[in-house]
């Protein structure tokens, strides 16, 4: 089952990685013609011309970058659920019973009552979010699943760091679970049987073996 797993995830990332170098080629050429007069402030700052398209060049790259990286792990991880449990759902939606905005909230994916919530990384500052996420895991708890948020990596940032120890507090106290880092792979592995993080280093390599010959 685990080859069968790795073979669907390697034509998604494949199909992800044909889409991200799409992308950042389009913005590339876009950027040629871009304004660049701002260039004036990098220099006044000690940034040269070169140093300063170049950094334009990898903010831009980074952006399609994160949003790729998150939403390729995130279809990953729903593979393994889907592959174990057929009545595995993604993206449910859950009206908003508590307050009026959103009007509903997503589950990223329903394993039989388990609501997961799959995030790469949250590497966010904004208290807002503490908030709003306490609001999702409320209605999901009252809509009659469990919240379970799986972070595969952990935020570096102090302030970052401690919005996600409230997170887990909160996920907690509402009788959720919340794994992060290694427990997260490891919820993975118990809850599907298949190692995620195994198979994609073993991709990672290939990839790197493919770009080298």
């Amino acid at each position: 089952m685990e080859e069968e797993v790795k073979n669907l995830i390697r034509t998604l990332a494949k199909k992800y990685r044909k889409e991200l170098n799409l992308k950042i080629a389009e913005r590339i050429a876009e950027m040629n013609n871009d304004d660049n007069s701002h260039f004036l402030i990098y220099r006044i700052l000690g940034i040269s011309t070169k140093e300063g398209c170049d950094i334009d060049i990898y903010q831009n790259k980074g952006r399609f970058l994160y949003k790729y990286a998150g939403s390729f792990l995130e279809a990953a991880t729903i593979i393994c659920f889907k592959k174990v449990f057929s009545s595995a759902q993604e993206k449910v939606m859950v009206e908003n019973t508590i307050g009026v905005k959103p009007k509903q909230f997503e589950i990223d994916c329903l394993v039989n009552k388990d609501a997961c919530e799959i995030k790469w990384r949250d590497a966010t500052t904004d208290g807002d979010h503490i908030t709003k996420e306490h609001t999702r895991i409320k209605v999901i708890k009252e809509a009659g699943y469990k919240p379970i948020r799986i972070m595969f990596y952990y935020p570096n940032r102090e302030q970052a760091i401690n919005i996600q120890k409230t997170l887990e507090t909160l996920y907690h106290g509402i009788g959720g679970e919340y794994y992060y880092g290694d427990s997260a792979w490891e919820y993975i592995r118990k809850k599907t049987g298949i190692d995620l993080k195994k198979i994609l280093e073993e991709l990672a390599i290939e990839v790197e073996n493919e770009q080298i010959s």
